[in-house]
């Protein structure tokens, strides 16, 4: 068996691994990127951030293509969620940093989208071969030198590369050759049953585009609109309510939506599809986790290879490709010879540990506003005050704190910083909407943006872009031109 050589070999071809294969090609380095299905094909995860959209993609050179493909644009997102029984509405616009042409992203067909960056990986200069499962590593001691793989007509083959990427989702097993474990969320376990329906209603203009969220007892309903006439719909419910989605999956849907009177009356007049990609009603698990680690010698994990959390930010599509972003920066600095190893894909996972940690504590505030005292469902998301867990725990899980990334030191920060984003909710849902400035403030929220507006300003602005600090005291900073990290030198 003859074995190939790159620079770069990718597992997996969805955001992560598309966005991780061009970047490092761009910068002149040999790619392959193998990919188990053949494109176009059916995934979920179909709302997108505007960091995605106008920072990775922008950098990708796919901006305007996605601009012209005609998907429905998210403005923001509308939650009936917390103690007002009217939904409210938040705007991207508000931010500074999201401002003007910026302050939307989309709502995608993956199918289309996905199908987008690959090509446009293969114009870039990357290797795609479609149809091949990528099944093992090859080692040299403690690096990993290279990968197994069976092409699209069966027959087993192997590749050399200094990197092996791992960008091949949630239900790969080649994320163990990292070595560690999977820490799951002990709070964040849950179920999602989901279909899709033609002639659904819409949200009035002009967020007729935005994702719309709805809590009821049972947990949440995603509600995603993905043309004029099709929607992605999805129940999400607790792990305990497992029952609820089992057996006849049609029959399960139909009594959730019913439990859910905004839902039912959005699909009121609805049918649901029952044909084509999209004819299926399928199940996922939605479980939380993270890595022990997220990179070893030669081999790092991309996406929901390294970790995984609950889908109500939308925030999916988000992380593939900013990890895919941090690790492409990562391997162009070791390759250009500019960096060590240890030392680019260090602060690859702290910055990647950190981005999750404050999604996560994002999502923990955003359950925090429930006052549902009746729904078991609630309670059990109300983390801060369930005294029989393990606070530490809690703490390293959401902060990564190995990495010394995000500071969260005490449950009792976690429940001020929901406190203060429901008080920042309510304040804003009282009034006439346009007042949103509270929410954008409130600490979480600042946080989660925080990184993203800064991949926005560099894909736009560049060289012009204001100067960047560390994320970290002695960490790195990025190039003019965002594709590979610099030591900060303080002026």
């Amino acid at each position: 068996m003859s074995v190939e050589d790159f620079d770069v070999v990718v597992a997996g071809g969805g955001p992560g691994g598309s966005t991780v294969a061009t970047l490092v090609a761009m910068q002149g380095h040999r790619v392959l990127l193998l990919e188990k299905e053949v494109f176009p094909r059916y995934q979920i995860g179909e709302s997108l951030l505007p960091a995605t959209v106008h920072g990775v993609c922008r950098m990708l050179g796919v901006a305007d293509e996605l601009a012209n493909s005609g998907f429905p644009i998210k403005r923001g997102g509308t939650f009936r969620w917390g103690a007002r029984p009217e939904p409210w509405t938040f705007h991207f616009g508000i931010s500074a940093k999201m401002a003007g042409s910026t302050s939307h992203a989309y709502q995608v067909e993956r199918a289309v989208f996905d199908d987008i960056l690959l090509k446009n990986a293969k114009s870039k200069g990357v290797v795609v071969r479609e149809g091949c499962s990528v099944n093992d590593v090859v080692e040299d001691g403690e690096r990993v030198t290279g990968a197994r793989y069976t092409d699209a007509d069966g027959n087993a083959r192997e590749v050399s590369a200094r990197f092996v990427i791992d960008a091949s989702g949630n239900k790969s097993r080649l994320y163990t050759k990292v070595g560690g474990s999977r820490n799951y969320s002990e709070f964040f376990r849950s179920l999602a049953l989901f279909g899709y329906f033609e002639g659904g209603k819409r949200l009035p203009e002009p967020v007729s585009g935005n994702i719309l969220s709805v809590a009821f007892d049972s947990g949440w309903f995603w509600y995603i609109p993905l043309s004029d006439t099709l929607t992605s719909v999805g129940a999400v419910v607790r792990r305990e309510d497992a029952d609820k989605i089992q057996g006849d999956r049609e029959k399960a849907l139909n009594t959730l939506i019913a439990e859910c009177p905004m839902i039912s009356d959005y699909l009121s007049n609805a049918t649901r599809v029952t044909t084509g990609r999209y004819g299926e009603l399928r199940v996922r698990k939605d479980y939380s986790y993270q890595q022990d680690s997220y990179w070893r010698p030669g081999m790092v994990l991309v996406g929901d290879a390294a970790c995984f959390v609950d889908p109500v930010f939308s925030s999916g599509v988000h992380l593939a490709t900013y990890s895919a972003l941090l690790a492409a920066r990562s391997i162009n600095s070791v390759l250009a010879g500019d960096l060590d190893e240890k030392t680019a894909l260090n602060e690859f996972e702290a910055r990647y540990r950190r981005e999750y940690g404050v999604f996560y504590e994002f999502l923990v505030s955003f359950y925090q506003m429930n006052v549902n005292e009746e729904s078991y469902f609630w309670q059990a998301k109300k983390v801060t005050q369930n005294q029989s867990t393990d606070v530490e725990s809690f703490v390293e899980l959401i902060g990564g704190v190995s990495s010394g990334e995000t500071a969260l030191t005490a449950a009792d920060r976690i429940a001020a910083n929901s406190a203060e984003f429901a008080a920042a909710v309510d304040k804003m849902a009282a009034g006439d909407g346009d007042d949103m400035v509270p929410m954008f403030k409130s600490t979480v929220v600042k946080q989660a943006m925080q990184e993203a507006g800064q991949v926005q300003m560099k894909a736009l602005l560049g060289e012009d872009a204001e100067p960047e600090l560390p994320l970290f005291p002695g960490g790195l900073v990025t190039s003019p031109d965002g594709m590979k990290w610099l030591p900060h030198h303080p002026v």
